[in-house]
């Protein structure tokens, strides 16, 4: 099989930093980007047949997959798990490098995710009605680039001046579906993937906003051993255990989603998991609030999670609900490089990558 060579220009050094100063696990930050190759799959979904005309069939409601394998992997799998677009995993917002290209140089399998019906995988199973919802202003405050349309924040880790970087922005986003049985068609295809091997045998989900409540539950959906983290940016939606007077809530996309405590148990055995949350997110915010009770949770019953506050604990000003799209995404980087070491997840496979 043929062998490509991506070569990426270097990066600067942080200010203040010498490269004899540099461990060799720094300056692997900077290295090219070798890969052994790269490529995409659909996984998961379901064929049905036209009842008009039972000859004609449509293969429908699977996810896509597009992978990124170094020349010298690691173990540990991340897969990128949008909730707007997979652009928000390859650049910054100033166009800069992204997550995908800076764990690539550290030697991680990358996996970009595209739920069903939604980006490369938006063959459904059912009918749907595309409707104009005119999303721009909605973005700006939902994404927390600041109070009101084009009202930054003072400290916003976003090229504020360039109108082209915004324009990028809001233009990059997909219509996402955001109800339950989407919720519930998603993590089941991601478990069928998690399940295949496909991904590897170690893998960690990276998520943001209503990923991860879908994430949370392919861990749930998952009949291996093979999902071992989810790292979840600015997570809007928990899954909880029965029995604590938490109504389910099936009415949209974003949860809570009450499971029995056996199925709910399932997190605990997970290495770990993170919440992360930016500094412009209030600590009242109700879904704040379901992070830290879910952690405590998962805690209870054995598990390890946490909550990270980009702004308190790291020190990290300005920060969107894509933080790992922002300006300082490369600090933000590095705290889920610590994460991974920390836990055991960052050791290398010592051979090359097999289906």
């Amino acid at each position: 099989m043929a062998t490509t060579l991506l070569l990426v220009p270097l990066l600067s050094l942080p200010h203040g930093v010498n490269a004899e100063s540099l461990s060799s696990s720094h300056r692997d930050w900077d290295k090219p980007i070798m890969l052994d190759r790269s490529g995409g799959f659909q996984i998961g979904g379901t064929i049905i047949t036209n009842p008009n005309n039972t000859n004609q069939t449509l293969s429908c409601d699977h996810g896509y997959m597009e992978y990124f394998l170094p020349w010298e992997p690691r173990q540990t799998s991340l897969v990128m798990w949008h909730s707007s677009s997979t652009q928000v995993w390859q650049n910054r917002w100033d166009g800069g490098q992204g997550y995908k290209d800076m764990f690539l140089r550290r030697g991680y399998p990358v996996f970009l995710w595209d739920g069903p019906r939604v980006g490369r995988a938006n063959w459904g199973c059912h009918p749907t009605t595309y409707i104009p919802q005119y999303r721009d202003q909605g973005n700006f405050v939902a994404w927390n680039f600041g109070p009101s349309f084009m009202n930054w924040w003072p400290d916003v880790q976003f090229p504020t001046k360039d109108p082209g970087a915004w324009q990028q922005a809001t233009s990059a986003r997909y219509d996402e579906l955001d109800n339950y049985e989407n919720v519930l068609l998603h993590a089941h295809a991601a478990a069928v993937a998690a399940d295949s091997g496909k991904v590897g045998k170690s893998i960690v989900y990276l998520t943001n906003s209503a990923g991860g409540l879908r994430a949370q539950l392919t861990a749930i959906r998952s009949n291996t051993t093979n999902i071992k983290g989810i790292v979840t940016y600015e997570s809007i939606g928990y899954v909880f255990p029965s029995g604590l007077n938490i109504t389910h809530d099936s009415r949209g996309g974003f949860g809570p989603i009450v499971v029995p405590v056996e199925e709910f148990k399932k997190l605990a055995k997970l290495t770990a998991i993170q919440f992360v949350w930016g500094d412009h997110r209030d600590p009242t915010d109700t879904y704040v609030q379901q992070s830290r009770l879910c952690a405590a949770l998962i805690n209870q019953y054995g598990g390890n999670a946490q909550v990270l506050m980009l702004g308190d604990d790291a020190g990290l000003k300005g920060s969107t609900h894509i933080p790992f799209a922002d300006m300082d995404n490369a600090k933000v980087a590095k705290l889920l490089d610590k994460f991974l070491e920390r836990h055991g997840l960052n050791r290398y496979l010592g051979k090359r990558w097999r289906f």
